[in-house]
């Protein structure tokens, strides 16, 4: 017979253990809601590892090692930068050249085989013809705008100048070529290009240089007379009147330890002081003078006095962020309190740690941060470390490379035609330090690259070689398999005679200008990603990892 006391115990034992699960799951369930609405996911830039990887990426955190590559505002933009609308150009595209045929009367432009034999370079359907070519055999050029053709130095050509930007640049500049094409006739009378000059080479219809007028007479060698480039404007913005001064609201920053330093650290500091004057709201004073650390300089040491717009697009700086130069700043300081009893208010920051969110009901005419504290206490950046990342926001959108040294990375493009790849071989410092980079000296060896690039370009393709090595003839083996092309190369584009020399001389009060290392690393960046197809050291040519060994 079977115990009937048996069924109550096995139930209230199911009933026991049911309720135990269901209180577990109960708490389980109240300890992750608590965990879920109380943690909070530590802050990215308060991180090390996570700062260099996100860093990295516009600029590198170690402000150590790798300087051969630069990323300023309109490499990082996500998408092209739209431009003010009075730099506003339409690219022109087949339909924009069939409007215009269609909009000339039967007058202007006749038909069929009248006056075969004769060029007229003015003839509307020559700039036509030209225009739909350049359209076919560029396809990475952005075309803006053209001047009516001019003849060349026979009757069968015409000399045609263009403005133009490169697709794969996201800023809105214009640059310049100008062309010289044979032209011809087909089958039914119409224009045809017969063959196209090369980069610059259609000389008469090179746009009238501005030349400036010199009083001064000097002993020393002749050299081109001065030309400028009548689309840069980096003149000092004038404040206005001293009652304007007193109107406004300033933050300056006195010199700190990042004097001297990387060019990379200067970068990460001077947007962090932007950033903190845009969140202000308050106009930035600017020390135009920069400090080049040794590492970018031929003579190894550091030299002061370089100028910020020998480096970068200081136009577009004025035109993205309310800035004043130090110099004007001081002297209508000085002016206003000389004349008035009411001295300018000062409100004076001596440490870092005063947060921008502290300062930004302050109603001081003039926040000034002091950072006379031993390193690395009176860096910039520390302004916008630890809670401030959360608010300031570093504007890489308002610093573009110097336009000088964007025009002869697009005279290197252009004489390329624009038909190029790339190889960026890290060296210098990193293939020396075997401990931390175990593998990249052999890899990045002459029979290594031509071995690797073999494999990943076409034969007898040009070849630019993007490098911080300094041995010019290292890459001779390529030669073999390749038409390469080398920053040297290039240097009668910085010489004595060039633009270039020409405009940062006049710019540096009559002083020559050195082209130094840091700008060949901005040359070197640009014509690397106008490449048609890039090899990176660190992806395609080792396996060492980029900041050095365990750190992929």
């Amino acid at each position: 017979m079977k115990d009937s006391t048996t069924d109550p115990i096995g139930q209230n034992l199911i009933k026991v253990i049911s309720n135990v699960c269901f209180s577990v799951f109960v708490f389980s369930v109240l300890i992750i809601t608590v965990i879920a609405i109380t943690y909070q996911p530590p802050d990215p830039w308060e991180s090390s590892r996570a700062l260099t990887r996100v860093f990295t990426q516009v600029e590198n955190a170690t402000f150590k090692v790798d300087n051969s590559v630069l990323k300023t505002g309109e490499d990082v933009a996500s998408s092209p930068i739209e431009a003010p609308a009075a730099f506003a150009l339409v690219p022109i595209t087949e339909a924009i050249i069939e409007k215009s045929e269609e909009n000339l009367s039967n007058e202007t432009l006749k038909s069929g085989c009248e006056g075969v034999n004769v060029v007229n370079c003015s003839d509307p359907r020559v700039l036509f013809t030209i225009e739909r070519f350049n359209l076919k055999t560029f396809k990475s050029i952005a075309f803006l705008d053209y001047r009516t053709p001019v003849n060349g130095s026979k009757p069968n050509e015409c000399d045609v100048a263009w403005r133009f930007r490169n697709k794969k640049e996201r800023s809105w500049r214009k640059y310049r070529d100008f062309r010289r094409f044979k032209i011809g006739f087909t089958d039914d009378c119409s224009y045809k290009v017969v063959h196209a000059g090369r980069w610059r080479s259609g000389v008469n219809a090179r746009r009238p240089r501005i030349q400036v007028n010199s009083t001064r007479t000097s002993t020393r060698a002749k050299i081109a007379p001065p030309v400028i480039d009548e689309e840069i404007n980096d003149t000092i913005p004038i404040m206005g009147s001293v009652s304007d001064f007193k109107n406004g609201r300033y933050l300056y920053y006195s010199r700190g330890g990042d004097y001297c330093k990387g060019m990379n650290q200067y970068m990460w500091s001077f947007l962090c002081a932007l950033g903190e004057a845009q969140y202000l709201n308050r106009t930035f004073v600017m020390d135009l003078s920069i400090c080049l650390a040794s590492s970018h300089t031929s003579s190894h040491k550091d030299e002061e006095g370089k100028d910020f717009r020998f480096y970068f697009d200081f136009e577009h700086l004025k035109e993205t962020a309310s800035i004043v130069e130090e110099g004007d700043f001081h002297k209508d300081w000085r002016k206003w309190n000389k004349a008035h009893k009411k001295k300018i208010s000062v409100r004076k920051v001596k440490d870092y740690k005063v947060s921008p969110d502290q300062l930004l009901k302050d109603k001081s005419t003039i926040i000034w941060r002091q950072f006379d504290a031993p390193e690395p206490e009176n860096y910039w950046y520390r302004v916008c470390e630890g809670p401030s990342a959360k608010y300031i926001q570093r504007p890489w959108h308002t610093v573009w490379k110097s336009k000088r040294l964007m025009n002869i990375v697009t005279e290197i493009s252009g004489s390329m035609d624009w038909d190029f790849d790339a190889v960026h071989v890290v060296r210098g410092e990193k293939a020396q330090n075997k401990a931390l980079w175990p593998n990249l000296d052999a890899d990045t060896s002459p029979d290594s690259l031509v071995t690797k690039l073999q494999g990943i370009i076409a034969p007898w393709r040009n070849l630019y070689v993007a490098t911080n090595e300094p041995f010019y003839n290292y890459f001779d083996k390529l030669r073999s398999h390749y038409k390469v092309h080398l920053l040297d190369d290039y240097n009668y584009l910085w010489s004595n005679t060039s633009e270039w020399y020409n405009e940062t001389t006049q710019l540096n009060g009559g002083s020559p200008v050195e082209f130094d290392g840091y700008m060949r690393v901005e040359v070197d960046t640009e014509v690397l990603y106008r490449a048609k197809s890039r090899v990176e050291t660190f992806h395609n040519l080792t396996k060492d990892c980029k900041d050095g060994i365990n750190t992929c």
